[in-house]
């Protein structure tokens, strides 16, 4: 269970030890660690057998409550005196990064370019551009940009609804829709209310929704149907957007709306009512990812819906997280299947084009 009262910058699940590979078989390092996101990026990592052996960010306070928590499993793990000292150890096969957003893309770029493959935290991009210039990196170079879509990945309810769609379950998926709350909590950095460096809130909270439409519907590719964003309540942050929704239509003629925002209030006993449902012909899915409200602090729940009646699926602590050993495996193999680089870039690329079509609303009134 998350802490209660927590926000979602510090969602680090931790999951039980699955090792796909030997000690000292695949190095990692961190670096760059503006999010707390790169906590939960390196738990996946290192309990599929990764060795962490880098960490590097300018600020010595992240880097120190970074060694404090990994420290005691990697006592190895050496603090970088630039990310250039990361790029130029060979061992390293890949990096992991929390960066600012609108760095997330730059950074990657360099480690792509010195042999390195890259993990950025969502969005991994803030403009199109940006996205352009990983394609083609990811061409030249022959290494894997992937990224941290935590809302499916690392979630045992979406991980289990994944199975369930791909099995079947509910027949042909004709509509997604996700719901993506979030808790805006106190500290947050200034980057966070600047779009240009955050990206935007279809840019940031909606890439999640936008990855599992895509995973849940099959389609692979989708167009903007309509997209609007507004800041309802941070008048000392003109710029920020507070509210978010959009809806898309797959190429395959499945349906997808989405909602995120910044409006959970302090008596959720987590940081978000993430939810998804997922309606196919022949049934229907909801997830009720981190908290079951007024009967289970929990996440992790599945609700199932057939022909044979109606079904709740407890899947806390009975998944797993199996796409880190899956990329790691996808990492020394040089195969997709994980995530296909396609799947990972077209989900950045909606988000992108979903913050550009974006209709500004007026605060409600």
């Amino acid at each position: 269970m998350n802490p209660p009262k927590s926000d979602g910058a510090n969602y680090a699940p931790q999951g039980k030890p699955n090792p796909v590979v030997k000690p000292g078989e695949f190095a990692i390092a961190a670096a760059f660690l503006d999010h707390g996101h790169i906590n939960g990026q390196c738990n996946g990592l290192t309990e599929a057998g990764a060795d962490l052996r880098w960490v590097f960010d300018p600020d010595p306070q992240k880097v120190a409550a970074f060694l404090a928590m990994f420290k005691t499993k990697f006592p190895a793990i050496k603090a970088a005196r630039s990310y250039d000292e990361i790029l130029d150890d060979p061992v390293v096969k890949l990096v992991a990064s929390a960066a600012v957003p609108s760095e997330r893309g730059p950074t990657g770029l360099r480690a792509m370019a010195a042999g390195k493959d890259y993990f950025a935290d969502k969005p991994p991009f803030t403009t199109l551009a940006q996205l352009d210039d990983a394609r083609r990196a990811v061409s030249t170079t022959g290494r894997k940009f992937m990224v941290y879509y935590s809302e499916r990945l690392h979630n045992e309810s979406a991980m289990h609804a994944t199975d369930l769609v791909r099995q079947g379950a509910i027949g042909r998926v004709l509509q997604v829709l996700g719901l993506g709350p979030h808790r805006e909590g106190a500290g947050r950095p200034a980057w966070f209310y600047e779009p240009a460096r955050y990206g935007g809130i279809l840019c940031d909270i909606g890439s999640h929704q936008f990855e599992q439409f895509l995973t849940y519907s099959g389609a692979t590719d989708a167009t903007v149907m309509h997209a609007a964003v507004a800041n309802h309540a941070h008048r000392e942050h003109p710029a920020f957007e507070d509210f978010g929704e959009a809806s898309l239509l797959g190429d395959n003629g499945a349906t997808n709306y989405i909602r995120v925002d910044w409006f959970t209030p302090p008596g959720l006993s987590t940081w978000g009512d993430g939810r998804t449902l997922i309606m196919g012909d022949k049934g229907y899915i909801e997830l009720r990812k981190y908290v079951d409200v007024g009967r289970d602090q929990t996440g992790n729940h599945v609700y199932i819906v057939d022909d044979q009646g109606e079904r709740h699926i407890e899947t806390e602590g009975r998944v797993g997280f199996r796409f880190f050993g899956e990329l790691i495996l996808d990492c020394l193999n040089r195969t997709e299947k994980a995530m296909t680089q396609a799947h990972a870039f077209k989900a950045a690329e909606l988000c992108l084009k979903a913050q550009a079509a974006a209709r500004r609303l007026a605060p409600a009134a």
